[in-house]
């Protein structure tokens, strides 16, 4: 199982009436070379002002890279709609019908 440049595909989740894709983005980090740091990206479907791109902070610290993606695997639909709705601007945060 390898990342993708894009990154790892995880999930499609369902958020504001759209479908977002949802990646694992491995971060270098040089002062832990020892270590695996990734952030969960979210792809717009629609695009936005920006690239529609929106990604948390690192959340995901693990000793292996095998490690890491079965961390990141363990997200669930909810979970990770959490997630989106907490990198969204204010203004696209729209309730689920």
């Amino acid at each position: 199982m390898s990342a993708e440049p894009r990154g790892l595909h995880l999930a499609t989740v369902a958020h504001g009436g759209h479908l977002w894709d949802a990646y694992l983005e491995l971060v270098d980090d040089p002062r832990r070379p020892d270590s695996f740091r990734a952030r969960v990206r979210f792809d717009s479907p629609h695009g936005g002002e920006d690239d529609g791109t929106y990604r948390t902070g690192v959340i995901i610290i693990e000793h292996s890279y095998e490690e890491a993606v079965r961390k990141a695997r363990t997200f669930d639909d909810r979970q990770l709609q959490g997630l989106l709705r907490s990198v969204l601007p204010e203004s696209d945060v729209a309730p689920d019908p």
